[in-house]
């Protein structure tokens, strides 16, 4: 026999032993817990329904929506410390435009704006209590920044206050520009990017200073004012409220450079797309609300308006609040019991207010502000 001729015969004998073996293999042995797993079949909706399992995490959401109607009301993570946000009043009663995002939320939910429960958090703790469960949606001056959107497991809302970084000093400290601090104290809070974004900037131009840093913001705002530091640090919005509150607000001013970016609005946990999706419209329906002219005051009017785009948003045309779990009415009950975005801004740091900040980048798209909301269709 050729030597050509063995190995060909030697090859056909091999293969057939194998196929042999795997046959015999799949004859006797007994599934391993593996094989099992990829080989079941998928149930049908008839032995989903007669056998219940676990939700997959990303149907977590339809779940949070049902625990907060079956609860009756929304637990808000808020401040209670910053005046025009978010803050404490006299009466014990919540107040500010952080607030009343709580309650355009519970507008859209329930149908009035009073079912929410107001749970008060400093910088450190509004991440733990949001990943927790103990809170439904976070609303409390809060930056939007990659680590957080992706490491703390939370979801960010369209942004509502576009806000900056800026620093507070004496006038009669000399102090003009960031130069001027070489060698000063600034008081800041921990757990936030303002610290981080101080660090940053300084060590960027080359500044020392020495960072005095508080639990909260109200243990910063007083070290500043006995004196403990040179200067005082946050988000500029927060330094106007803070200033507001001061003996004598007029001893101190902001310093005209902003240290960073500050995207500021709801958060929600990961995994939760549904209630995701009803928070964020909540958000747009206020934005779009302005920029369609329907306020508080005309909404009723504006229910029977020719605009198709403004029935759908009110609810009289195209079954808007069906896809997202909730009533067809949720947008008209936001405006009628809160109003616009620029009502809710006007009523807490508008032209009225002690604050009287100007709109600028919190201006509609359509004034030459970043507020766009993608269409209701």
């Amino acid at each position: 026999m050729s030597r050509k001729l063995l190995v060909v015969l030697l090859v056909v004998l091999l293969a057939a032993l194998a196929l042999a073996a795997c046959g015999g293999a799949k004859e006797t042995a007994a599934p391993t817990e593996a094989a099992a797993a990829t080989t079941a079949p998928t149930a049908t909706s008839e032995q989903t329904a007669a056998q219940p399992t676990e939700k997959p995490a990303q149907q977590e959401g339809e779940g949070t929506l049902a625990t907060v109607k079956a609860r009756g009301k929304i637990i808000c993570g808020v401040n209670q410390a910053v005046p025009g946000f978010g803050f404490l009043q006299p009466d014990g009663s919540f107040a500010g435009f952080d607030i009343d995002y709580c309650k355009a939320l519970s507008s859209a939910v329930f149908g009035s704006p009073d079912k929410v429960e107001y749970r008060p958090l400093n910088a450190k703790q509004r991440f733990t209590a949001l990943q927790a469960g103990e809170i439904d949606v976070l609303i409390r001056n809060t930056t939007w920044t990659l680590t957080r959107d992706t490491e703390l497991g939370a979801n960010f809302a369209p942004t509502t206050f576009y806000d900056g970084q800026g620093i507070m000093v004496r006038k009669d400290s000399g102090i003009k520009t960031l130069a001027d601090l070489e060698g000063a104290s600034i008081c800041v809070s921990s757990g936030t990017t303002t610290e981080l974004n101080l660090a940053d900037q300084m060590a960027s131009r080359g500044i020392n200073y020495t960072p005095v840093v508080f639990e909260t913001a109200d243990e910063t705002t007083g070290a500043y004012l006995d004196g403990r530091c040179d200067a005082y640090t946050t988000d500029k919005s927060g330094l106007v409220a803070r200033q507001s509150m001061f003996p004598h607000p007029e001893d101190h001013m902001i310093l005209d450079e902003t240290l960073s970016k500050e995207p500021l609005g709801p958060v929600v946990r990961h995994g939760d797309d549904q209630w995701f999706d009803i928070v964020k419209w909540m958000v747009f329906a206020t934005f779009q609300a302005e920029e369609s002219g329907v306020t508080s005051q005309n909404v009723d009017e504006m229910k029977n308006a020719e605009d198709p785009n403004i029935r759908k948003l009110l609810g009289t045309e195209g079954d808007m609040g069906a896809k997202l779990g909730l009533d067809n009415d949720w947008a008209y009950n936001i405006i009628k019991q809160v109003g616009n975005y620029a009502e809710i801004y006007n009523r807490n740091l508008g032209p009225d207010t002690v604050f009287n900040l100007p709109r600028g980048m919190n201006s509609s798209w359509k004034d030459g502000g970043l507020l766009y909301s993608p269409p209701f269709r």
